[in-house]
């Protein structure tokens, strides 16, 4: 397996998810600038957190205009693994590359704490991953929605990856850190599910040293499929 970290002016997070795919899980990565092509032979490409462009306009609004992005869409397109993570995935919805948006938390508030997640929808991303797993978020833009239409094919289709739920696994009000449309934490885009867009951080969870290696599930679930 290979992989692709892209870097956009503002990203905070790279380095984060390079540290996990490089020197725990052992996977050759290459930090791609925004302005740069996608190198070939790559198996996933990762969009990391951060504050793209300054988060003007939109979250992502801007980043989504990069010459890479034209690389990432082929690389899905192909039927390739992309996952974009808090800011990336507001990158993947604002290209298109996932349905809906993510806005304002409900209360206006940064939120940054753990959270505890509930694996639904299956797909190369989440095979062996718990069934409820904690998470730490960082986001003032986590709120998704969609319209009813949007939700119910969501929904149809298994695309909803990862729900907000309580350490039980129960979906619940209480749970929900920013008021998305029902806890939806995460979901799956591509021909085969093979897009995912989470507001989750799980490169900042994949080490003991950090407090658990929950995140990394995800990880090496990808690293499985691949």
């Amino acid at each position: 397996m290979k992989a692709a970290v892209v870097i956009f002016p503002g990203s905070n997070c790279d380095h984060d998810v390079l540290h996990v795919l490089r020197n725990v899980l052992q996977v050759p990565t290459t930090p791609v600038w925004h302005r740069e092509r996608l190198p070939s032979g790559i198996d996933l490409v990762v969009l990391p957190g951060g504050f793209s462009f300054g988060d003007y306009l939109r979250c992502g609004a801007i980043a989504h205009q990069s010459e890479v992005m034209a690389d990432v869409k082929q690389h899905a397109e192909r039927g390739g693994l992309v996952l974009g993570i808090c800011n990336g995935f507001q990158i993947l919805t604002e290209s298109r590359l996932l349905p809906g948006a993510l806005t304002r938390n409900v209360h206006r508030r940064f939120e940054c704490r753990d959270v505890w997640l509930k694996r639904e929808g299956e797909s190369a991303f989440s095979r062996a991953v718990p069934e409820v797993l904690r998470v730490p978020i960082a986001h003032s833009d986590g709120r998704y929605q969609i319209d009813a239409e949007g939700l119910a094919k969501l929904q149809t289709e298994g695309r909803i990856a990862f729900r907000y739920c309580d350490p039980r696994g129960n979906v619940v009000t209480e749970a929900n850190p920013n008021g998305a449309m029902v806890n939806i934490a995460g979901i799956y885009g591509g021909p085969r599910k093979n897009v995912l867009g989470m507001m989750p951080h799980p490169e900042r969870l994949a080490e003991s040293a950090l407090g658990g290696e929950d995140g990394r599930s995800i990880f090496e679930a990808v690293l499985r499929a691949a």
